[in-house]
């Protein structure tokens, strides 16, 4: 093969940008962080988490992207078993805004942010490895009334 050097300059480049381009999916699969907005709507940004098995520690960061304070309009993130939902809503309210709606210590609570209002962020970590892969988890917002419109699925891939 006999190419000028500015066709090797120009193969050398489109190699490269396709080595990029394989790699992109490895790298987003490995991800161990996601960032989820609130908002005064009663929403959040996302349906659905993804977390990867190979993340020593995940992050979940939530914001709040409205303007109405914690005491009106606040939201939290929390992760549980799907069948220990209602259970942990249950305590959370007894625990009251001062413990952002989640009981002290509940084993049944994967990780939870703590209340926050218009603008504020918060964020909790956890170890994937505690997740058991067959289980099916959940996200929601513990902010009495709030989970039946904010809440989500959260999955181990």
């Amino acid at each position: 093969m006999n190419l000028k050097r500015t066709q090797w300059q120009q193969l050398i480049a489109v190699a490269g940008s396709a080595i990029c381009l394989l790699q992109q999916p490895a790298q987003a699969a490995d991800k161990c962080d996601v960032t989820v907005d609130a908002t005064d709507q009663m929403t959040y940004s996302v349906k659905e988490i993804a977390v990867p098995k190979a993340c020593k520690s995940f992050t979940i960061n939530l914001k709040h992207t409205g303007t109405m304070s914690k005491n009106i309009m606040g939201h939290n993130l929390v992760v549980s078993k799907q069948a220990d939902e209602q259970g942990v809503l249950q305590d959370g309210m007894k625990a009251g805004v001062a413990n952002s709606y989640v009981k002290a210590q509940d084993a049944r609570v994967v990780a939870s942010t703590k209340v926050i209002g218009g603008g504020e962020t918060s964020n909790a970590s956890f170890a994937p490895a505690q997740l058991d892969a067959a289980g099916s988890y959940v996200f929601f917002c513990s902010f009495p009334g709030h989970a039946s419109l904010m809440k989500g699925t959260l999955k181990l891939i």
